[in-house]
């Protein structure tokens, strides 16, 4: 069941919002647990990870890389219903407009708008059924930063690719005239998502001459950068986890938890520049 909790509640965080200089954009990635501290092992092991505790309370830890917060560890009974897995954010002005957008638009709401310190979320599926979040207010770290420590990039995997991206344009006002708005470009057989000519999402969901595959479960895929893509596998298989998928250059991999994600090779990230 949706949790609302009202503007009263967020003042401050509304206030941070504007201070925020990217709209629409990928802000964050986090993970939904039922065990804080085995994962955190398990991502120190494979991703080499420190943690750090999160202002939110005990039930949240910061991943940091080289002292910058690149992710978050969630383990809240709210959250508990939307199933483990890692889940992309979106910085917006307002939270609960985001949502009402999302419902207007065929989406739902399946947590929140609430509050979360230093600012409010909510987990909202698109129309398709794809799981991805909102987040109004103070970032957890400089937006820059967290784009040049590259923790990850992410591929919405759907059945129309320009069906999804009118959602979510609509919903994250992408290719308005917002202040720091993205851009949208379609191509031949994806959608391309820039923010200050950076490329920070991609939509994928094949060849643009083909109908839409009924088969596809859409999904954002998180990817994460590493230096040492079979290190990160065998790191994974020793510490409970398991390799789906494994080529020389990315491996698709799974936590002790059932939470899929991607590593790739640095030199190799798709869309990168």
């Amino acid at each position: 069941m949706a949790t609302n909790h009202g503007k009263t509640q967020s003042s401050s965080a509304t206030g941070a919002a504007s201070a925020v200089s990217v709209c629409g954009a990928p802000c964050w990635v986090s993970l939904t647990s039922h065990d804080l501290e085995a994962s955190q092992h398990f991502y120190s092991a494979v991703l080499g990870w420190r943690w750090r505790p999160a202002e939110a309370g005990d039930h949240f830890r910061i991943a940091l890389a080289d002292d910058t917060p690149v992710a978050g560890i969630a383990v809240l009974p709210a959250l508990r219903q939307t199933g483990v897995a890692w889940t992309p954010y979106f910085a917006v002005p307002d939270a609960d407009q985001a949502a009402a957008r999302a419902r207007e638009r065929g989406g739902t709401a399946g947590v929140g708008p609430l509050r979360l310190p230093p600012g409010r979320v909510a987990l909202l599926s698109d129309r398709h059924g794809a799981t991805f979040g909102i987040w109004e207010g103070e970032l957890f770290g400089r937006w820059e930063a967290w784009r040049r420590a590259a923790p990850a990039f992410i591929t919405l995997h759907t059945r129309d690719a320009f069906d999804a991206a009118m959602f979510y344009g609509g919903v994250l006002d992408w290719a308005s005239d917002r202040p720091g708005s993205c851009e949208v470009e379609y191509e031949a057989d994806e959608v391309v998502l820039r923010s200050r000519g950076l490329v920070v999402a991609r939509i994928e969901s094949g060849e643009s001459d083909t109908a839409p595959d009924p088969s596809v479960r859409p999904h954002w895929q998180v990817t994460f950068l590493v230096t040492d893509v079979p290190g990160c596998a065998r790191a994974a298989e020793r510490h409970g986890g398991s390799v789906l998928e494994e080529g020389e250059r990315e491996a698709v991999l799974r936590d002790p938890d059932g939470a899929r994600f991607t590593v790739t090779s640095a030199t190799g990230l798709p869309g990168a520049g």
